[in-house]
């Protein structure tokens, strides 16, 4: 039987940002699944979907959990951004076997060590409300802090695919210090499977700072890697190759397939 792989995007995206990691673990006999979150179409639009105003990223994580249960064992996750917190935040209801986290935004508590991510913050305070909002992103902050590895032909088949996203999610991945539901606390001591931490070299909207704190919560269960030359969506970049084998490396050496 082929082990499962659960691959979980980030904001505003869908599925599609998953697809060079889907077929390369597909081709190596993976079971692969990537869902698209809630009231996302995983496709460009226009107009959101007015139910996705409100929805947090517990009802993510909880879309996902019906996902995993539906397996036959537990799965492997991989998580980009915030989708590497619902991740870890699975993984602490034990329904993962091993973690990998692509650019992990930070957990509840963690503060941005960096100017870069503390401007991030700030733009998106700026871009909209929160309160039972939608959002969407400019193509200038994208390409500063996310597709900044990227051609600007690249940058804008990645933007115009985007669609938009909870102000409420973005409320609790980066204001989690005013959500008093805490959406993205992770208890890691639960998190008793594998944890492979990478971090892109150039990554402006996650740094590597970020990356090696959340490392250290997980201890002698964390594996760090820094992918040279890679930048937020690593996994759509010229080096995702490079990218995948080490991850199909480190699954081998933990017998995970």
């Amino acid at each position: 039987m082929s082990k499962p792989i659960v691959l979980i995007p980030g904001a505003f995206a869908g599925s599609w940002v998953m697809e060079n990691l889907t077929r390369y673990f597909s081709e190596k006999g993976f079971d692969c699944h990537a869902p698209t979150f809630r009231h996302h179409l995983g496709k460009a639009r226009d107009e959101a979907d007015p139910a996705l105003a409100g929805t947090s990223i517990e009802d993510y994580t909880r879309d996902i959990a019906e996902l995993i249960k539906t397996l036959p064992e537990k799965p492997i996750l991989f998580g980009h951004a915030v989708g590497a917190v619902i991740a870890q935040k699975l993984a602490a209801q034990g329904l993962a076997s091993a973690v990998i986290l692509i650019n992990s935004n930070g957990l509840w508590g963690m503060l941005p060590p960096t100017e870069e991510e503390r401007n991030l913050g700030r733009d998106l305070m700026a871009a909209a409300p929160f309160a039972d909002q939608t959002m969407r992103v400019d193509f200038d902050m994208m390409a500063a802090f996310a597709l900044n590895k990227m051609t600007p032909d690249q940058q804008h088949d990645v933007f115009d695919r985007l669609e938009p996203e909870s102000s409420q999610v973005m409320f609790e991945l980066f204001y989690w210090m005013f959500d008093n539901n805490r959406a993205i606390y992770v208890d890691t001591e639960k998190v008793t499977c594998p944890v492979l931490v990478l971090t892109g070299a150039e990554d402006k909207a996650v740094s590597t700072e970020t990356a090696k704190a959340l490392a250290e919560k997980y201890g002698d269960r964390a594996t760090f890697y820094q992918v040279p030359d890679a930048a937020h969506f690593m996994m759509m970049e010229d080096s995702w190759p490079k990218l995948a084998d080490y991850c199909l490396e480190w699954m081998t050496s933990k017998e995970l397939n």
